[in-house]
């Protein structure tokens, strides 16, 4: 075959002087599209054999989001996407001058945003789409105002009426905010056989979930009971428009090497309290914010040194009760499982930065540890996790019952704890077994037999469940 030197040294020249367009000789391809459908948001991820260069801006009459990604190629189609409950009535595409141009045509409006992905372990480069729902005329501009988004991710701390004895007011209930992590798009860590960290932690949070709302005085949130993603800020602002009296966030840990293990409870670092206040004080979208959960204070009216007075007395408080909550929980878990530290953690994670609601992370075990793997795939370890997390949170708040609540006035009324339909009483100083048994009406031995003690001795703090009289 004869070769044209001139020619390819003519398209040599026009490559290196930049006359010839780079973007001839190199394309991309869209491979893949996945959905996941949100209460608040729909999000589209666009699998690409490369990096790309995009452009989204949305249109009206009739509404629709234009993406326009230059030389690339479609090799999927957009039949097998599920958007029935989503504001997509339909999706076209076409090429011209080597741009792909997808076209999103709407059945409401919505507010895009775009961003690129990087490869990770289970997928390529990416191109991500987010179709938020605006907000509602009606958005929430106080704690106690509830918002629009589904499911009860941000419901009112729900009111029960004052037992008789009480008579007067209304009485709530504690609310637990609960964060499943990552979800959509973000598996989070991966074990050896397959299992993802997302599936595991919304399956202990609605377990969680389900023992905390079986029991009197309490009342659960989840923040996420689906299989799709919710930025770390919104996880943290959902739990404060639910007045949530506490946030726990739930995940499993992954190393890169599958002898690491054990399970973790997690605080605020002392760091990460200082630059989350900075940010609060500094940020003028805040000004107007609340801080102090259901008795809020605005920080509007005040001047800087009050504000952040205030804003310190807050976050000082939340971080309190973080710490008292998490090493209950840490102590639970300790029973049954092992733990990677012997104490509570600190970390500057994003989820524990309210600077008004008691926060805690607990990582449930490595599931890039064979073993423990294949214990929090089980359902039965997972109810176990889900119970020791509650008793935590059961024995915080009956120490420290929020004001208005129906557990501080059962405790007034001299009332003892009750967990899982059963009485419990935790052990003060001075205390003995013919004293608890007394008190409570029951004997001894029943008192022994229940907690199977042998013996006489028992120790402060210890938590005995109390028999049937």
């Amino acid at each position: 075959m004869k070769v044209n030197t001139r020619s390819l040294w003519l398209g040599l020249l026009l490559l290196l002087t930049g006359l010839f367009p780079v973007s001839v000789f190199a394309s991309a391809e869209i491979q893949g599209v996945r959905s996941w459908l949100a209460p608040d948001n729909t999000r589209l991820v666009f699998d690409l054999s490369g990096p790309v260069e995009h452009r989204l801006f949305a249109l009206e009459g009739p509404d629709r989001v234009v993406i326009d990604v230059t030389n690339t190629r479609l090799r999927t189609d957009f039949a097998h996407l599920t958007l029935d409950e989503s504001p997509v009535a339909n999706i076209r595409h076409s090429h011209s001058d080597g741009t792909l141009r997808i076209v999103l045509d709407l059945k409401s409006r919505v507010r895009p945003k775009s961003f690129d992905l990087p490869p990770n372990d289970q997928y390529g480069h990416r191109l991500v789409i987010d179709l938020e729902n605006p907000a509602p005329s009606s958005a929430v501009t106080t704690t106690t105002t509830t918002s629009s988004s589904a499911s009860d991710s941000v419901a009112e701390p729900a009111a029960v009426s004052s037992p008789p004895a009480n008579g007067t007011g209304q009485l709530r209930d504690v609310v637990i905010a609960i964060d499943a992590g990552h979800g959509g798009e973000d598996p989070g860590a991966v074990g050896p056989n397959g299992t993802r960290e997302k599936d595991v932690v919304l399956a202990i949070a609605r377990e969680l979930k389900r023992i905390i709302d079986a029991e009197q005085g309490y009342k659960a949130v989840l923040i996420r009971d689906g299989d799709y993603f919710i930025s770390l800020r919104n996880r943290v602002l959902r739990a404060r428009q639910a007045n949530a009296d506490l946030f726990v966030s739930i995940h499993a840990d992954g190393w890169k090497t599958p002898t690491a293990r054990g399970a973790s409870v997690w605080v605020l670092s002392e760091r990460g309290a200082s630059s989350e206040m900075g940010r609060w004080l500094a940020s003028r979208e805040n000004s107007s914010d609340l801080i102090g959960g259901v008795g809020s204070v605005s920080l509007e009216d005040k001047d800087a040194v009050l504000a952040s007075v205030l804003l310190d007395m807050s976050m000082t408080a939340s971080r309190t009760g973080s710490r008292e909550v998490a090493g209950i929980i840490h102590r639970n878990i300790g029973q049954f499982a092992r733990m990677h530290k012997p104490e509570v953690e600190m970390a500057n994670f994003a989820v524990l930065r309210s600077p008004d609601v008691p926060s805690i992370l607990i990582e449930t075990g490595f599931i890039t540890n064979p073993q423990e793997e294949a214990q929090l795939r089980t359902a039965a370890y997972q109810q176990r996790m889900a119970r020791a997390i509650f008793q935590g949170v059961q024995d915080y708040f009956w120490q420290k019952p929020p004001d208005m609540t129906w557990i501080a006035w059962r405790k007034s009324q001299g009332g003892t704890q009750v967990a899982g339909g059963a009485r419990t009483h935790r052990v003060q100083p001075g205390d003995t077994l013919s004293v608890i048994a007394v008190r409570n009406g029951v004997s001894v031995s029943a008192l022994r037999a229940a907690n199977q003690i042998n013996g006489d001795r028992i120790r402060v703090g210890q938590v005995l469940r109390i028999p049937a009289g």
